[in-house]
């Protein structure tokens, strides 16, 4: 058996720590990654920071982790399309409920893996750089097609005609999660307005955005409302502290009826870390009901139904698979997607993994943090 090493989370609000873990071989429908490069997110960071506030699922000590790059090493019983020694991505779901938290982990050297949540990668993409996709990418998509969020249709990597399009709004384009969602959204040929500071504007519209909103001006609303009055909007994506409510005041002003939501009216980052922050944690809940009641109200005023999306959700549904064995090999095999947003290598071995998620604390503009391995 090889030899594996894991970044533990050996208890709530700890740092991470390295030490030996157990490796496991894959199982029916599974694959075994020797990773390469990790990429941290927010979820990581909300797990680490909050104890069990969230995850209260997920025992300690826990691998976190969802972002894995890296090549296949173990094949498990009826997997087809992948063979020992492919270069792949995957989502790993350790922190889900109900799974194997330890082995599908992915702050590891080797990781179990669904081979229906990876993909082949093409050999001039190089891992640090292709880590940045998984959860992103798998959150995207979950709100855009899952027939519970805003349903839209599904994306081709084949170019579609000179038709008149729906309209889809991405507020937060330069976040992992919204640089996702243009690309999926203009692959299924809907025409994107998003939000991004006036740095960013320029890469909004190589990832196919038409209209670009800095989101900190005043009038952000009117700006998007003026422009896409008389289209028909499909759907509205909020991503990032701060962006439900325009995107509710957006899709009233337009007779949206759908608004999906990636993220809380509060930022859990507000929540200091560590044990028995009763008070912090009692005005973060008061405040977090508070706002979110005035939001579902506003919206039912209009008839919007505003919903959370999970990324992992499409581990449950069509979504999933046409996602990770339809459409991302064959669109980055073509080099039509952009593995988005940027990477910054914070440092080599399982060791920077906790530096990494120090600095996504600090904050972060349309980059991701990356650890090779």
């Amino acid at each position: 058996m090889p030899t594996n090493s894991a970044a533990w989370l050996s208890a709530p609000y700890a740092d991470l720590t390295v030490g030996d873990a157990p490796y496991t071989a894959a199982s029916a429908g599974e694959l075994v990654i020797r990773n390469r490069a990790v990429a941290v997110n927010p979820l990581d960071d909300v797990k680490q920071s909050t104890g069990d506030l969230m995850y209260s699922w997920l025992p300690h000590p826990a691998i976190l982790g969802e972002d894995v790059a890296g090549e296949v090493v173990d094949v498990g019983p009826g997997v087809t399309g992948f063979a020992v020694g492919d270069r792949v991505i995957a989502y790993a779901v350790g922190m889900e409920k109900n799974r194997n938290h330890a082995a599908e982990g992915g702050f590891q050297l080797f990781t179990v893996v669904r081979a229906d949540l990876a993909s082949p990668i093409p050999d001039d993409l190089a891992f640090e750089s292709a880590v940045v996709l998984p959860l992103a990418v798998s959150t995207a998509a979950s709100a855009l097609f899952q027939a519970d969020q805003l349903g839209l249709r599904h994306p081709t990597t084949h170019p579609r005609g000179d038709a008149p399009r729906d309209w889809v709004v991405v507020w937060g384009g330069s976040t992992s999660v919204g640089s996702n969602a243009i690309q999926l959204a203009v692959a299924a040929g809907y025409s994107v307005l998003t939000t991004a500071s006036p740095q960013n504007h320029d890469r909004m519209r190589e990832l196919g955005a038409q209209h670009v909103v800095d989101y900190r001006s005043p009038s952000a609303v009117r700006e998007i409302v003026s422009l896409l009055q008389g289209h028909r909007l499909a759907g509205v994506f909020a991503i990032g502290t701060g962006s439900a409510e325009p995107s509710v005041a957006i899709a009233a002003a337009l007779g949206c009826k759908r608004v999906v939501l990636a993220s809380p009216s509060v930022s859990m980052s507000i929540l200091p870390r560590r044990p028995r922050a009763w008070l912090s944690l009692a005005r973060f809940g008061a405040l977090m009901a508070y706002r979110m009641g005035l939001l579902q109200l506003r919206g039912l005023r209009h008839g919007i139904r505003a919903r959370f999306v999970w990324g992992s959700s499409l581990m449950n549904n069509e979504v999933g698979p046409m996602l990770w064995s339809e459409f991302l090999p064959r669109a980055l095999a073509e080099g039509s997607y952009t593995p988005t947003p940027r990477a910054e290598i914070v440092g080599s071995g399982l060791a920077s993994i906790q530096p990494a998620l120090d600095a996504l604390r600090r904050g972060a503009s349309a980059t991701k943090y990356v650890v090779t391995l």
